[in-house]
């Protein structure tokens, strides 16, 4: 039986080796997202200086204050508006997607599909 560490261990060995790849710039920045059970983390990094420009969550009050619960579809699409939305304000509009090791599937493809809605080039 898969234990959860193992588990996460695999997922984290997948994404490095995405890593080597997918690196955020000044004009394309990386949207990195990470789940866990009952929340979903996204952010907007810039790789060449190390700085977070633009995150959001499920934890987020304006999410909060809709009443959704973190650990679902429904919540992912709200923060992947969300994100896109402050991203834009902070005029970013193309990004490179990092799923984080995770399967393109469920929340992650929802968060990514409502950003790109909202109006990020994914």
């Amino acid at each position: 039986m898969i234990t959860k560490k193992d588990r996460n261990e695999k997922r984290q060995v997948r994404h490095l080796r995405v890593r080597k790849r997918v690196a955020g710039t000044p004009s394309r920045p990386r949207l990195a997202v990470y789940r866990s059970l009952n929340h979903i983390y996204a952010q907007v990094i810039n790789d060449e200086t190390g700085t977070t420009l633009v995150s959001a969550s499920t934890l987020d009050p304006e999410i909060r204050a809709r009443g959704v619960k973190g650990g679902n579809v429904a919540a992912a699409k709200l923060v992947g508006e969300l994100v896109a939305r402050r991203a834009q304000e902070r005029g970013i509009t193309k990004v490179v997607f990092d799923r984080g090791g995770y399967l393109y599937h469920g929340r992650v493809a929802a968060l990514a599909e409502a950003a790109r809605a909202a109006g990020l080039e994914l």
